[in-house]
């Protein structure tokens, strides 16, 4: 069994890559209104702050701080793998489960994960604001470096455009790929 140790530095924003177990879906996108509103649901009774978000078609980059007095991230990402699993099965946007579905019954699947998402994330604690902004454009440029767009502010389902509305990032925004550490696998 493996032992993970995850830094208890309180407040520490954490970055996170949650993949979808089908590479080359394109579900996120094809869902993305069902993974907002899966996130705003957890979001609205287990808070946390999002310093960025992006969603490509078979996986996203996030960079999340949580309450000091409720830092639990894993339960927050269950939840909103197991609503958005749910959600998309109810919208048809994946095939719903077969009656008799052995994997199903035979317990392969924890309640929630339905075999969409890969059972692990990968996870990083930032240690300090420099890596925090780091993580940030990271997330950002990540559409861009898979080809999808040829400017971050291209993507729609990215937080840089909170930033550009808030004044906080130019709406030309690029940068060099910043090498990062992309966390352990949790």
């Amino acid at each position: 069994m493996s032992a993970y140790s995850r830094p208890r530095t309180p407040n520490a924003p954490v970055f996170f890559t949650v993949r979808l177990a089908q590479r080359g879906s394109t579900l996120l996108i094809d869902g993305l209104d069902v993974l907002r509103a899966a996130v705003a649901h957890v979001k609205s009774y287990r808070p946390f702050d999002i310093l960025a978000f992006v969603v490509l078609p078979d996986h996203l980059h996030a960079v999340l701080r949580f309450p000091e007095d409720d830092p639990n991230y894993s339960q927050r990402w269950g939840s909103i793998k197991a609503r958005f699993s749910r959600d998309v099965r109810r919208a048809g946007l994946v095939p719903p489960w077969p009656v008799a579905d052995a994997e199903a019954q035979r317990g392969l699947f924890r309640k929630g994960e339905a075999g969409l998402w890969q059972k692990r994330f990968r996870e990083h604690h930032c240690g300090d604001a420099a890596e925090v902004e780091a993580q940030v454009r990271y997330c950002w440029a990540d559409p861009v470096k898979h080809g999808l767009v040829q400017r971050a502010t291209d993507w729609e389902a990215s937080s840089i455009h909170r930033e550009v509305r808030l004044g906080r990032v130019q709406p030309d925004w690029s940068a060099a790929f910043l090498k990062v550490n992309l966390g352990e696998a949790a």
